[in-house]
């Protein structure tokens, strides 16, 4: 009795912390909101460079400022990502401005003119960083420097008619703290004699000139907050900004980080060639700036003990890959750049082109979450009602073939956000039982996401994590011998990462495991995901079946993505018939409920003994096959 009665004095007292919470923030929630709306920058012609540097400044000001004024408060907010129609950033507002959510009754104040409220924020911020737009690097540190020092980001133009001139040179007259050009507009780094301000040698880039700046002005003084990182793409945008969706500046996506006092940076993660856009430069000096970035933040975050958040992906449609005319794909260069994070106890939160960009995280940021939300697992009575074991417990599933959907990819906050009104919303979800595999960390950038989700959610909808747990990083590269950054093993810190979130999201599966060109796991990685994960993991270089300790763990199959439900039906049925067990996994991308339900259907009619289940029945009865199996249980069972 005493201990059901400590558990629920435990539960009472979490809820009241969380009314407490929640009440704290309204009462630092009494001034208005400030609304305004960018919408007007994608309606300019972006075939004339004029517009593309006035879309990227107001862009780039509206950011660093949000990302400052909403540090302690959600205080304000823009209207700006734009998704199939749908307005996402109002399509969140209004869900919960409805009565009884978190936003009701907030008064707002609506602001349509950028200098207009750069004024009306002027107590917030100590002035303006202005940076360089012949160094495009610049623009990055810019972000850096303003979320530590409190300042908005202004590119330097002196033309009357750029926003320079308007906040700075007139109008509210920002002062400047810091230049990161000289003042007449001449380069500050030139990639030449010593880095400005420093005993350092030039790098031979101005590029990479600006990033040591930063790391010799901020980062070695512990000036940031190297909890946090974000891999942006720099004001080089504005050469191509047509290379893809027209948001891919993600400029957006800045004003959490720069609440956060994050570091910066555009880096290509290639050591055997010039990053592409600095094709002058010796080969692999980006990789060696980015390299120490990640070894000052794993030495400042108590020597790796708390991981690196770093927002953000490649920007291979720009830079770095064959579309820039470099020797590398896309995906590879993905995984390299997870190789190489992950060798430093870093992960990303992976905002990549496509749905990349991510407006009023800074501002969301601040949504009060429920302390718990919990999931229940299948016990031994309910598979004897679905026929599945007997009265003994026995398996009994001969000549059935089992199937589960890895439902992704939500391993980005931006995905998260984009797709919720699209894939989420759909009056089909709940006809078929889905794994929806969701990284838990984008509870930091939208919780409100994370948490409508759960409350919406039917019987048919479970989580789980989605690549590789609380944060997307290659798990081989924290164990020890460690390659690149010869660091110890990172793996107990790792288990300690994830262990609160997979708590707080009721997680015990872990969907897919991305191994790509990084070890896959050993033991003692193995070890680390069971205390976790204890219910399955799904890694890519592992035996076909395994059953580590209790932990059931299954080799990742194939991706199966044709639009044509039925075509998809006829590569399941063909991959089933070449395995030898009962179990299959097949990883989807932003599928929507009809794609699954149509498929299912086909498979029904095509073979009925291939029976898609819900994640809970499909991990315990591949548990209980590996206990009743000793050569799967082993790993002894081998493709055909």
């Amino acid at each position: 009795m005493e201990s059901k009665y400590r558990c629920k004095k435990h539960t009472l007292l979490l809820g009241l912390l969380f009314h407490l919470t929640l009440a704290y923030t309204w009462a630092k929630n009494d001034e208005p909101v400030a609304l305004f709306d960018l919408g007007y920058t994608l309606r300019m012609d972006y075939s004339h460079p004029e517009s593309v540097r006035r879309a990227w400044d107001h862009i780039h000001a509206l950011s660093s400022l949000q990302g400052i004024v909403n540090r302690e408060a959600p205080r304000l907010y823009l209207f700006y990502i734009e998704t199939q129609g749908i307005h996402i950033d109002r399509y969140w507002w209004e869900k919960y401005r409805q009565p009884g959510k978190w936003l009701h009754g907030r008064d707002t104040v609506v602001y349509t003119d950028l200098v207009d409220l750069i004024q009306a924020y002027s107590d917030a911020i100590k002035g303006a960083v202005v940076y360089d737009p012949n160094v495009p690097a610049t623009s990055n540190v810019a972000s850096a420097v303003a979320g530590v020092e409190n300042l908005i980001a202004i590119r330097y133009d002196p033309s009357p008619s750029s926003l320079y001139s308007q906040v700075i040179k007139s109008g509210p007259r920002i002062p400047v703290n810091i230049w990161l050009t000289k003042p007449d507009g001449r380069s500050l780094f030139t990639g030449q004699g010593n880095i400005p301000g420093t005993r350092r040698p030039s790098s031979g880039s101005a590029k990479n000139d600006a990033y040591r700046w930063f790391i010799e002005h901020y980062l070695k003084p512990g000036k940031c907050n190297t909890g946090y990182g974000a891999y942006y793409i720099d004001q080089l945008w504005m050469e191509n900004p047509k290379a893809t969706n027209l948001n891919h500046h993600t400029l957006t996506n800045h004003d959490f980080f720069i609440s956060k006092k994050a570091f910066f940076f555009d880096l290509s993660p290639w050591g055997d060639e010039p990053a592409t856009d600095e094709p002058g430069q010796r080969t692999g000096t980006d990789l060696e700036t980015l390299k120490e970035m990640l070894l000052l933040a794993y030495r400042q975050n108590d020597n790796g003990q708390q991981f690196t958040y770093i927002g953000g992906f490649p920007p291979w449609a720009f830079k770095y890959t064959q579309h820039a005319g470099g020797a590398h794909e896309d995906v590879p260069t993905e995984w390299e750049y997870s190789r190489i994070i992950s060798a430093y106890n870093a992960f990303k939160d992976a905002d990549a082109i496509g749905y990349g960009a991510l407006a009023n995280a800074s501002f969301w940021q601040h949504y009060p979450l429920q302390p718990h939300y919990p999931q229940k697992w299948i016990d031994t009575e309910a598979l004897k009602q679905k026929g599945y074991v007997n009265q003994q417990g026995d398996l009994t599933i001969e000549g059935k073939n089992f199937i589960i959907f890895y439902v992704g990819d939500y391993d980005a906050s931006s995905w998260l956000s984009q797709t919720t009104p699209t894939i989420w919303d759909h009056p089909k979800r709940g006809a078929v039982p889905l794994m929806w595999s969701i990284s838990p960390v984008l509870a930091q950038r939208v919780p409100m996401a994370m948490a409508y989700r759960r409350e919406t959610a039917s019987p048919n909808d479970y989580f789980v994590a989605a690549d590789n747990g609380a944060g997307y990083l290659m798990p081989g590269m924290l164990q020890e011998p460690r390659p690149i950054s010869g660091l110890p093993d990172g793996l107990s810190a790792w288990a300690k990462h994830n262990q609160p979130y997979y708590r707080q999201w009721g997680l015990s599966i872990t969907g897919f495991i991305i191994d790509g060109e990084a070890p896959g796991l050993n033991q003692q990685g193995l070890d680390t995901y069971a205390l976790f994960s204890p219910n399955g993991i799904v890694p890519q270089k592992i035996p076909l079946t395994l059953l580590h300790g209790d932990m059931p763990v299954l080799r990742a199959d194939y991706d199966i993505n044709q639009s044509d439900p039925e075509a998809a039906a006829n590569q399941i049925i063909a991959r089933v018939s070449n395995r030898p067990i009962p179990f299959h996994w097949f990883r989807n991308i932003l599928k929507d409920p009809d794609w699954y339900t149509q498929v299912v259907a086909a498979l029904s009619k095509k073979d009925p003994n291939i029976i898609l289940v819900d994640a809970p029945t499909f991990f315990e009865l591949y548990r209980r096959y590996l206990k009743e199996n000793d050569a799967a249980a082993e790993g002894k069972i081998n493709l055909k």
